[in-house]
């Protein structure tokens, strides 16, 4: 078998935002597994660089900074220093992103909206922003945005979360259209439910507005999902490097859901006792 099925993204250097842990390091053990040089960008630099240096300990080419995806300045930064060091940017995922108190619309605050919106989607602009600057001068790279099967099929009391999500896929649909003619890819992906710590926090809080046991929840959930079972991070962490693989390179503008078949959880709530 020639070099290339082994390591396929030998060479290529990649960015993984928010990836201190959960998803965010599952895509960057996977694209380094590939053969990528992968930097990980995330506000919670020590454990951003532990990841890092575990990685580097399996014989992967990974380092960490800190990257805060809601700051212009330090996101444009945080880019031009990758491409200083490396001389390029080939791949960016955009995984920074966090969930949304669990609370109907009518009780929604501003600064909920807010901090959810501006983590969510408009960092993921600014860091596609930054990365499309570079991948535009190079006429080549590969951009996958990490949206939700909430942006799809929006879930009850977590309005802002979806809206983010939805903006996301318009963000990559637009992207996708303006950076083709550079032979810049970008696509997205939908992950359904993985049992990760960002799920378990948001879990509990359902939960607790249904008055069902975590372990009730926990199959409710397995027994919706049509494959049967929950998402594992090695699940989506490999669409994700599917994408980047450059076997994939008639692929743009793509909204994949890794799912297990689960379309959404849209079931409406009842009346709220007050």
């Amino acid at each position: 078998m020639s070099h290339d099925t082994e390591k396929p993204l030998d060479g290529q250097v990649a960015i993984v935002t928010g990836a201190a842990q959960g998803l965010g390091l599952g895509f960057v053990e996977a694209l380094a597994a590939m053969g990528a040089t992968v930097v990980i960008g995330d506000l919670q630099v020590d454990s951003a660089t532990a990841a890092a240096e575990a990685l580097s300990a399996k014989n992967m080419a990974v380092s960490a900074g800190r990257l805060d995806v809601t700051h212009t300045e330090t996101v444009d930064e945080f880019f031009s220093q990758v491409k200083a060091i490396h001389g390029k940017v080939d791949i960016l995922v955009n995984s920074a992103g966090l969930g949304q108190a669990v609370t109907p619309i009518v009780k929604l605050s501003d600064e909920e909206w807010d901090k959810v919106l501006n983590v969510n989607l408009t960092g993921t602009f600014k860091c596609g922003r930054a990365a499309a600057r570079i991948m535009e001068q190079q006429e080549s790279g590969c951009i996958v945005n990490i949206s939700s099967i909430n942006g799809q099929n929006p879930a009850p009391l977590v309005a802002a979360y979806n809206a983010a999500k939805a903006g996301v896929i318009s963000l990559t649909r637009s992207l996708a259209l303006e950076l083709a003619a550079y032979g810049v890819r970008v696509n997205a992906v939908c992950p359904g439910p993985v049992y990760t710590d960002f799920n378990r926090q948001v879990m509990s809080q359902r939960c607790e507005s249904m008055d069902i046991s975590e372990d009730e929840m926990i199959e409710r959930i397995r027994k919706a999902i049509p494959l049967g079972r929950w998402g594992e991070p090695e699940d989506i962490a490999w669409s994700v490097v599917t994408l980047c693989h450059p076997r994939s390179s008639w692929i743009t503008g793509e909204i994949v859901r890794v799912s297990g078949g689960l379309e959404g959880v849209g079931v409406a709530p009842p009346k709220r006792d007050e």
